[in-house]
C-alpha cells in the first residue's frame, strides 16, 4: 500500500515538471520574426525596406548592374551600419543626447538652402527619399555625433610634446623640395555630363549654356561671392565640387605637365586671386590661387606645420577610441542579423534578397 501512494505520489509530480520543462523551452525559444526583418537589436527590428533605402543611394542606376553576390555584400555592409546606428542611437536616447526637434529643423533648413523646393524636391525623388525619411536620418545622425563627442572627442586631449614627436619623426613630411600652389577651380563643359555632383545639379549641355553659365559666375565672383561655395554650387568637376574645388597643393612638376596656359595662370596669380576663364580642350576653367609655398624645410613653429601635426594625431586618436567605444557598444547589445544567417544557410543563393528596384535609367543614357 505504502509503495502505491509512493507511486501516485510521484505520478502527481510528473504534470508540474511537464508544465516547468515547457515554460523553460518557451523561455529558450526564440521569437519568430517576419521574413522582411533583417537584424533585430535589442528587439527593435531593422526592416528589409529601410536597407534598401540606402542600399539604392550606394549604387548607380546608370551604371551596370551589381551581380547577386555584389547586392548582398553591399546590403550586408549597409544592415552593419544600421545595426550599429540604432546601437549607439540607443545609447544616445539613455544618456539624454538624442537631437531635439529644433536641431534636425536646423540642420534641415541647412541642408536645404541651397536649392529651390522643386530641385530640392527632385533631389529627394532621385534618392527614393521622403522629407519624413530624412529627417529621422539627420536625427540619428545629430544624435550619434552628440553622443561621440561626449564619450570620445571630449577625451582627446593633444599635448606640445605629442606634436614635437610627429615632428620629429616626420621631419621628411615638412620638406618641401619644390614650389608648391595649393589651388582651387570651377569647372564648366560645353556636354551632358553622365554625373553631376554639385549642389545645384547644374550642368552646361552645349557651347551657349556654358558661356552663359561661365559668364554668370565671373559676375558673381567679381561682386565678391565666395568661390568656394559657387565651386559647390556650380563646377561639373565630380572629384572637387563637394570640396569648394579645392584641389590641394600642386608641385610644380605637376604643373609643368599640364596645359601649357593652364600653368602660366597658376604661376602669374598671387595667393587669393581669381584667374579669368580658361578655355581647354574639356571646356572652361576658372581658378583660384589659395596659397603658394617656396621649397625648404617647414618648422615646427609655423602655424600650417601645427594645424596639420594636431589635426593629424586628433584624427588618429579619434578613430581609435571611435572603434574601441563601437566595440564594447556592441558587445554589450543584443543583436541578430538574419539577412548574414540566410546567406550562409544558403551558400549566397539568395536570390530574392539580392533583387532591388533602382530608380529608372534617366533616357538617352
Amino acid at each position: 500500500m505504502e509503495r502505491l501512494k509512493g507511486v501516485k505520489r510521484a505520478g502527481a509530480l510528473l504534470p508540474l515538471v511537464a508544465v516547468l520543462f515547457a515554460v523553460v523551452a518557451g523561455c529558450n525559444k526564440q521569437t519568430q520574426h517576419a521574413p522582411d526583418v533583417w537584424a533585430v537589436v535589442n528587439g527593435k527590428e531593422v526592416k528589409r525596406d529601410e536597407v534598401e533605402k540606402y542600399y539604392r543611394t550606394r549604387v548607380n542606376p546608370e551604371g551596370q548592374e551589381p551581380s547577386q553576390e555584389e547586392a548582398l555584400s553591399l546590403k550586408l555592409n549597409v544592415l552593419e551600419e544600421l545595426i550599429n546606428n540604432e546601437i549607439l542611437l540607443e545609447r544616445a536616447k539613455k544618456l539624454n543626447l538624442e537631437a531635439s526637434d529644433g536641431e534636425v529643423e536646423d540642420k534641415f533648413t541647412e541642408l536645404k538652402s541651397p536649392y529651390t523646393e522643386d530641385e530640392f524636391q527632385r533631389q529627394l525623388k532621385s534618392g527614393g527619399v521622403s522629407v519624413d525619411d530624412l529627417k529621422r536620418d539627420l536625427r540619428r545622425q545629430l544624435s550619434i555625433t552628440k553622443l561621440m563627442n561626449r564619450e570620445v572627442v571630449a577625451k582627446i586631449a593633444i599635448t606640445d610634446q605629442d606634436v614635437a614627436e610627429f615632428y620629429n619623426t616626420n621631419k621628411a613630411q615638412f620638406n618641401v623640395a619644390e614650389p608648391q600652389y595649393r589651388i582651387a577651380q570651377i569647372v564648366v563643359t560645353p556636354k551632358k555630363e553622365q554625373q553631376i555632383r554639385n549642389r545645384k545639379n547644374d550642368d552646361a549641355t552645349n557651347e551657349p549654356e556654358a558661356q552663359r553659365k561661365v559668364k554668370m559666375l565671373m559676375d558673381r565672383l567679381n561682386s565678391g561671392a565666395d568661390f568656394a561655395q559657387l565651386a559647390m554650387d556650380y563646377s561639373e568637376d565630380m572629384n572637387s565640387a563637394a570640396t569648394g574645388g579645392d584641389l590641394g597643393y600642386l608641385p610644380e612638376s605637376a604643373l609643368n605637365q599640364s596645359d601649357p596656359a593652364l600653368k602660366k595662370m597658376v604661376v602669374g596669380l598671387k595667393p587669393g586671386q581669381v584667374s579669368p576663364p580658361i578655355q581647354l580642350k574639356e571646356g572652361y576653367r576658372i581658378l583660384k590661387l589659395i596659397t603658394r609655398e617656396s621649397p625648404g624645410l617647414r618648422g615646427i613653429s609655423d602655424p600650417q606645420v601645427q594645424q596639420t601635426i594636431r589635426d593629424t594625431l586628433r584624427n588618429r586618436k579619434e578613430q581609435l577610441l571611435k572603434a574601441a567605444y563601437l566595440a564594447i557598444a556592441r558587445d554589450e547589445a543584443r543583436t541578430t542579423n538574419y539577412l548574414a544567417q540566410r546567406v550562409i544557410e544558403s551558400a549566397g543563393k539568395l536570390p530574392d534578397a539580392a533583387k532591388t528596384t533602382l530608380p529608372p535609367k534617366p533616357i538617352g543614357h
